[in-house]
Parts: C-alpha cells; sequence; structure tokens
C-alpha cells in the first residue's frame, strides 16, 4: 500500500525532533546542522503524508458509516469531498518523494556558443541570451555578463553569463544542448529561410568544497585582450587564459581591465566546468537522463527548434509546439516550455524509483 511508503519518513521527522532536543547533539554544531537540514528537506513531504493518513483513515470511517440511517447521508457527503483529494495528493507526494538532484538550488553559468550558420548564428545567440535575462527578471534573479565575444556582423560568437538566485539551476538545467533556428535573416534578399544552430551549456557553479583543483595542475597564459580601438585597446597583458591539465579544459577570460579581476572570472569558469566534467563521469544512464540529459549538458543534441516564419517553438525531447514563439521571446515567457520539461522529468523520475 501507497500508505506504508510514508509512514518511514514521518518516522524519521519524529525521530530528528528528538534527537534536536538532545543534549549532546545542541554541543555539535555540524550534527545538529546536518540534521535541521535534513528535517527541512522532509519537512513538505511529512506535511503532505500526515494529510494523506488523515484523509485515507476518514475515508473508511465513512464508509463504514454509509449503511447508517441517520448518519449516511453525512458520511456520502463527507466522502464526495475527501475520495478526490486522495489521488491528488498521492501525486504529489510522488513528487516530494523523487530523490533530490544536489544542484537543483545552485546559481549557474549560462554559456551560449555561435554553431552553424555563420553570421546568422551568431545573432541568434544575443536573441537567446535576451530570452534567458528576460526570463531571469521574471523570476527575480539576476545576470551578470562574465566574458563575451563579438560576432562580425553583430550578436556574439560567445557569451558567457552567471545567473544567481533562487532554484536557478532546477529550472534551466534542461536547456543544455543544441538550439535550431528558422528564419529569414536581414541580409537575405529573396526571402529564403535559413537554418542555423546554437549551442547553450548549463553549469551549477560550484565551492572549493566540491571541487579540488591544485596549482600545479593549473597551467597560466596571460596576452593582450583584443579592444575596440582608440583609447580602450589594452596595452597590457591582462587577458588570462586558464588550462587544467589533468582534464584538458581551457578557459579563457578577456573582460576586465585588471589581469587579476579576470583571473578570478576564468577560476570560478574552470572550477563549474571541471565539476561539470565529473558529474558526467559519475552519471548512471537511467532512461530520464537520456530522454532529457538531465544534468549532463549534452550539447551534440539536438533539442529545440525556433521557427519564425510559422511563429513555432519545437522541443523534440517531449514533443512539445507552442505557436507563440514572438511571445515567449520577446516576453520570456519560458515558464511554457520548462514547466512541461519539469514534469515530464518528474513523471520519469517517479517511474524510475518504483513509486
Amino acid at each position: 500500500m501507497f500508505k506504508e511508503k510514508l509512514q518511514p519518513f514521518i518516522d524519521r521527522y519524529n525521530e530528528i525532533n528528538e534527537l534536536l532536543s538532545s543534549p549532546d547533539i545542541a554541543s555539535d554544531i555540524k550534527k545538529m546542522t546536518d540534521l535541521t537540514k535534513e528535517q527541512s528537506s522532509i519537512a513538505s513531504l511529512v506535511e503532505k503524508a500526515q494529510e494523506y493518513i488523515e484523509i485515507d483513515e476518514a475515508i473508511a470511517e465513512n464508509k463504514e458509516l454509509l449503511r447508517d440511517p441517520e448518519l449516511g447521508e453525512l458520511a456520502k457527503e463527507e466522502l464526495s469531498e475527501l475520495e478526490p483529494r486522495l489521488p491528488e495528493l498521492e501525486e504529489e507526494i510522488k513528487i516530494l518523494m523523487i530523490p533530490k538532484d544536489k544542484n537543483d538550488d545552485k546559481n549557474i553559468f549560462l554559456e551560449l556558443r555561435a554553431g552553424a550558420g555563420g553570421d546568422e548564428s551568431a545573432l541568434f545567440v544575443a536573441d537567446v541570451f535576451k530570452l534567458y535575462t528576460r526570463f531571469a527578471e521574471s523570476q527575480g534573479w539576476k545576470v551578470e555578463i562574465v566574458s563575451s565575444s563579438d560576432g562580425t556582423a553583430g550578436g556574439y560568437k560567445e557569451m558567457i553569463a552567471q545567473i544567481k538566485g533562487e532554484g536557478v539551476y532546477s529550472k534551466l538545467k534542461y536547456e543544455a544542448g543544441t538550439h535550431r533556428v528558422q528564419r529569414v535573416p536581414d541580409t537575405e534578399t529573396q526571402g529564403r529561410v535559413h537554418t542555423s544552430a546554437i549551442t547553450v551549456a548549463i553549469i551549477p557553479e560550484v565551492d572549493d568544497v566540491e571541487v579540488n583543483i591544485k596549482p600545479n595542475e593549473i597551467k597560466m597564459d596571460v596576452y593582450r585582450s583584443s579592444g575596440c580601438g582608440g583609447q580602450s585597446v589594452n596595452t597590457t597583458d591582462s587577458a588570462v587564459r586558464l588550462t587544467h591539465i589533468p582534464t584538458g579544459i581551457v578557459v579563457a577570460i578577456q573582460d576586465e581591465k585588471s589581469q587579476h579581476k579576470n583571473r578570478d572570472k576564468a577560476m570560478k569558469v574552470l572550477k563549474a566546468r571541471v565539476y561539470e566534467a565529473q558529474l558526467k563521469e559519475q552519471l548512471d544512464e537511467t532512461s530520464a537522463q537520456r530522454k532529457l540529459q538531465v544534468g549532463s549538458g549534452d550539447r551534440s543534441e539536438k533539442i529545440r527548434t525556433y521557427n519564425y516564419p510559422q511563429n513555432r517553438l519545437t522541443d523534440h525531447r517531449i514533443g512539445l509546439t507552442l505557436y507563440s514563439l514572438d511571445a515567449i521571446m520577446n516576453d520570456g515567457l519560458l515558464n511554457q516550455v520548462v514547466e512541461p520539461l519539469t514534469a515530464h522529468a518528474q513523471a520519469e523520475a517517479i517511474t524510475e524509483a518504483g513509486l
């Protein structure tokens, strides 16, 4: 029975309550912090579980009263309210029982790169960056450009930005992959639709505890950044290129005039990329991960098409098609895509967990 799966969570919650009131735990700050975090992580589940058990018991009691000449009608009314709530609660609880992605609450580095399509691809990088910026604003997140490389006809060959806020990774982790655009470029004189593509990477920000990079594993090169002419040309070796020797991962940053600031930025991005590489090695190939590339950031797979002539956005992983591309791009309405992707991933995870 589903109810039997809930009791261990309630028992553990109550056990933590007792432990937290123990004098031994009160003197152990780390243990107290760990227990408080664990209790907080299951609090919502326990609350729903207790409601589920209460309703299940109330349904059983009212069914017993159905034949009672005096209370039968009242019991029937009660059941009509209680019974529809039980399956709703079960679905809510199943979602809460899914093992939590440890990166869900983290800030991210968003990396956009122009791919096939030349100038049009670079212009689309700028459009997608605007989409993510507008979506971030709607979520109350903060966006900070870490590094950018301009395209020859506008847009960006590459854009790296940091997005900070509540649950950033949890909402944007399914964006990693190849995004294809179909539209008539401004330079096209005969009205032909061109297809180009960009790659998107979503990399969780990490701290020093999570990824340990030794100083002797890093090769640092400095060089003059390529300015835009005139007084802003950098005349000192302020640009920094860091190479992580064990993995071959390279990060180059030149946006700041200070070599020290560029190195700090490059180091943060490097740590995040090394962490991402380690995650890929550890990932189990579950069906849910294969379908949505959850957490693996597979940039080779075409995940989405933006068709401007038809005002159509299609996410190929879940067969989602929306004819509101203009509104999504202009107003940052990415939730129209994020929410179905999240729901699909949750359904897959529930199946995998056998709930």
